[in-house]
């Protein structure tokens, strides 16, 4: 008989609390650095902080992987408890996260490590998913190969209302290029292959960007019903949420629209305004 499984994940989830708890979801916190300072994504550090800081004085945090010891430390006390760990983390190109636990896992035996090639909310669609295999009581290997062969399959993309953070953090493959036009652009930023790229370029009222860019990711897609994401670094007025949500229902068939807040280390390199709607074809 298979040992049971315990799923977890690195803080770039971006699950809100109420859904760490309905799925039983366990997570580590990546560091955000600021000055001689170092904060735990989630924990004592919020987006809030961040905008305030760049407001103040233009300084941006870095932010740092979750180190081997620490996913040590993680992941022993539910390997003693008897468990196997499904654990996913974001793209190995843009954090040594995903190496370090690997790196740790290797003195843990029973820990899957996965590398999603993704982020955000993304990383929650395959986390739900590994959490039905779970309840399914298939064995970690099985959740942990499902979940490997389902990456393909997810699109993770962010449309940005300034460019700001992006230029100056440097993760975003094309972004300089943009020069005097970097104020005026909200581009929707794509994952290809593990990484941040620039896709479609918008112009106007974010709000009205928002539907525009959701509409154009959903048209003729066959999305898988059980659930989509929207992330944004900024809490959403109720009727901006209310008619994203309504737009989302008219084009796909969907069972749940969660709503998640971006956590410190994905608000730190997008920054104010930015929204993503995630999903998983079929």
């Amino acid at each position: 008989m298979s040992k049971p499984v315990y799923i977890t994940a690195d803080s770039t989830c971006d699950l809100p609390r109420e859904l760490l708890e309905r799925f039983n979801i366990k997570v580590v916190p990546l560091h955000v650095l600021l000055g001689e300072e170092s904060y735990l994504d989630g924990v004592d550090f919020t987006p809030d902080m961040i905008f305030e800081r760049y407001k103040a004085d233009k300084v941006l945090p870095r932010t740092a992987a979750v180190s081997p010891q620490e996913f040590e430390d993680f992941f022993g006390p539910l390997v003693e408890a008897g468990y196997e760990v499904v654990h996913l983390d974001i793209s190995s190109d843009l954090s040594a996260t995903y190496q370090n636990a690997v790196i740790a896992s290797q003195e843990i035996p029973g820990v899957y490590p996965i590398d999603t090639r993704h982020l955000s909310g993304s990383i929650s669609l395959l986390l739900v998913e590994a959490c039905r295999l779970r309840d399914e009581g298939k064995s970690a290997a099985e959740i942990a190969q499902t979940v490997t062969d389902l990456i393909p399959k997810v699109q993770t993309s962010f449309v940005i209302d300034t460019l700001e953070y992006l230029w100056k953090g440097g993760r975003c493959t094309g972004v300089a290029a943009f020069g005097a036009n970097l104020l005026n652009l909200k581009p929707c930023i794509e994952m290809r292959d593990g990484k941040l790229e620039v896709g479609k370029k918008y112009r106007g009222n974010i709000f009205k960007v928002y539907e525009k860019y959701i509409a154009e990711r959903l048209a003729d897609r066959a999305v898988r019903s059980d659930c989509v994401f929207i992330v944004s670094s900024n809490e959403l007025p109720q009727d901006v949420a209310e008619k994203l949500e309504k737009l989302i229902r008219s084009m796909i068939e969907v069972k749940e629209v969660f709503f998640a807040r971006a956590g410190s280390t994905i608000s730190a390199h997008c920054g104010p305004g930015t929204l993503g709607i995630l999903f998983m074809e079929e």
